[in-house]
């Protein structure tokens, strides 16, 4: 095989494949070192926005450093041929490895998951959502590495090829979150549960739902309730099922909230095994009957943990004291016996230390979670704070029997005690086929943005208006129709409203008005007066505007100065109303236009 890419990746092997892409060995020749070459299969390089989304995931993908994550190298195409360029293990997938072994012993599965949760944790920080985290592709290297793959291409294959192509990866429903499989919103929270079935197969050597095809699995993600680990399996610890149980939550609020959440709960359980041994399980390895050390959680208590580690030391010591009656008396199996019963107050003591260091117990929970269940969310967050916690907005649930927008299930339950300020996730109803409508007010408008967001909800967007406001910039949502946190039916139109910034001052009417009112109202407008000119007018009374500058209704700039006119009575002119009466009226006149006496003089003189 003497194929090159991009002038530098040569084709030396075929090492895998799958329905996406074929697996090459390659060998860099600029950087002279052996890589793996994943090449796409003809059939997806025809999708345009397929490529667009491959690109862009894996160019990110590239950026991520990891000891856990198999590095990505080059992305890039030549011709028709489109190529990621990838860190080349030296390994087995983990799937091979659950076929050949499984189940695994209970403490590599937990150093498998611990190394898989920890990629996820720096790639979520990313924002970078795996989408496909499943056996096949986390590679075990020689040393007992795991190193997660295929970032990128899991997010082109949710949004192009499932079902299209979905005969081509019929393995990876079997690892499908219920809202992978449901077609809805998907987080991190997404792939953490895929880890938990993942973690679920590394235990069990199975995965917890199986069909005759495809669709049949995604049901069972969604309806089916999973079997724990420890009904297929004996010697899982309890506290390892309920990490598994708890990632594996079909509903997403239920789950552990981040990657290292879950990483925590597991490095916890393994600290603890690895300080205690095995016999903290209650026989590990000879029974499959075991003491429930559980990962502390708000709804596990101090007394519920001192109860789980008091019950396993009442069982040693009934075995300790069954063990000195059976020695009738005789000093050697005496003295066992209190070796026994000595060991297990050190095995207490030293479970209660570990719980103790690591935080589980010791803290005093002094609040109790009221019920929120049947109320609105504003009514359960007040209720809430009132307590002195806070809520948390969890899934949509779909409920016939229930109105829109009611709490239907809370998580911690009512009653558990917690530490002040701890948070409640609720889960809110909608109606079938419907969802909450998402608050859009106060958003920069920008189209593709904003289809994407109504998307993710199911909705789509609907006409696109404008007014002004005082309130919101220009250029940001000011209004939406629905309202944000209503119930609508998926598809629904949302109409929104665009700011085009604050209303622009309009010219007022001021004929008729004084000085002073005609300035009050321009201030009113955040306009300003100018100087007023006067001038005689027979229709406006003295003292009134009897013009202004601009016409009423005219749209002008905050601070424009506008110039009114400002009436005064009409002048008589010189005689004044002289042209009939006698002289003396004519004189007065006269005074009046400031020639007084003298006119009044020439008017006798000429009488």
């Amino acid at each position: 095989m003497s194929k090159l890419l991009a002038g530098r990746y040569e084709l030396v092997e075929k090492i895998g494949e799958g329905g996406m892409a074929v697996v090459y060995k390659g060998r860099d020749r600029l950087l002279n070192r052996y890589i793996a070459i994943k090449i796409l299969r003809p059939e997806f390089t025809k999708d345009a926005q397929f490529i667009e989304s491959f690109n862009r995931e894996s160019q990110a993908a590239a950026g991520l450093q990891h000891p856990n994550i198999v590095g990505v190298y080059d992305v890039g195409a030549e011709g028709s041929i489109h190529f990621i360029v990838m860190e080349l293990v030296d390994g087995r997938p983990l799937s091979d490895i659950i076929a050949e072994k499984g189940p695994l012993n209970y403490k590599t599965a937990i150093e498998i998951a611990k190394q898989v949760a920890s990629a996820l944790s720096l790639a979520h920080k990313h924002n970078i959502i795996h989408r496909d985290v499943k056996p096949h592709n986390i590679m075990i290297t020689t040393d007992g590495m795991a190193k997660l793959t295929d970032f990128g291409i899991a997010r082109a294959v949710s949004s192009s090829t499932m079902v299209a192509e979905t005969s081509k990866i019929i393995g990876s429903v079997h690892y499908f979150s219920p809202e992978q499989a449901r077609g809805s919103y998907v987080d991190e929270r997404s792939d953490i549960y895929s880890l938990g079935i993942v973690l679920y197969e590394m235990l069990t050597g199975k995965v917890p739902f199986d069909g005759e095809n495809p669709v049949q699995v995604a049901l069972m993600h969604i309806n089916n309730e999973m079997t724990p680990p420890s009904k297929l399996v004996s010697g899982i610890p309890p506290a390892l099922e309920q990490i598994v149980m708890k990632a594996t939550d079909k509903y997403q609020s239920n789950r552990y909230a981040t990657a290292d959440e879950m990483l925590s709960d597991l490095s916890n359980l393994e600290f603890i095994s690895s300080r205690v041994g095995d016999s903290v399980f209650a026989g590990a390895g000879k029974s499959p009957t075991m003491v429930n050390i559980p990962v502390r959680t708000e709804e596990n208590n101090d007394e519920e943990l001192a109860k789980i580690v008091g019950e396993s030391g009442k069982s040693q010591k009934k075995q300790s004291k069954k063990a000195s009656s059976e020695g009738g008396g005789k000093g050697g199996k005496g003295k066992k016996a209190a070796i026994g019963i000595a060991a297990a107050v050190v095995l207490i003591a030293a479970v209660f230390g570990a719980l103790y260091a690591l935080g589980f117990i010791g803290g005093k929970a002094d609040v109790e979670i009221p019920s929120v269940l049947d109320m609105t969310y504003e009514e359960a967050k007040d209720e809430l704070e009132a307590a002195g916690l806070e809520i948390e907005m969890g899934e949509e649930v779909e409920t016939e029997d229930k109105d829109p927008g009611i709490v239907v299930s809370q998580s911690p339950k009512e009653g558990v005690k917690v530490k002040e300020g701890s948070k409640v996730t609720v889960d809110i109803s909608v109606s079938p086929e419907g969802g909450l409508v998402p608050s859009l007010i106060g958003e920069k408008y920008d189209k593709a943005a904003i289809e994407d967001i109504l998307e993710e909800y199911g909705f789509t967007l609907g006409t696109v208006s404008e007014d002004s406001s005082s309130q919101y910039e220009k250029g940001y949502i000011m209004d939406q129709d629905p309202s944000p946190g209503t119930s609508a039916d998926k598809d629904t139109a949302i109409n929104i409203v665009v700011s085009q910034g604050k209303e622009k001052p309009k010219m007022p009417r001021l004929l008729g008005l004084t000085v002073d009112q005609a300035e009050a109202a321009l201030n009113d407008q955040g306009l300003v007066l100018g100087i007023p000119k006067y001038a005689e007018s027979n229709l406006y009374e003295p003292g009134t505007v009897m013009e202004q500058q601009y016409q009423e209704g005219t749209e002008l700039e905050e601070g424009t100065t506008v110039d009114i006119v400002i009436a005064k009575s009409p002048s008589t002119g010189t005689g004044g109303e002289t042209g009939g009466g006698d002289s003396g009226e004519g004189g007065e006149s006269g005074g009046d236009n400031g020639s007084g006496e003298a006119s009044g003089g020439d008017a006798q003189a000429s009488a």
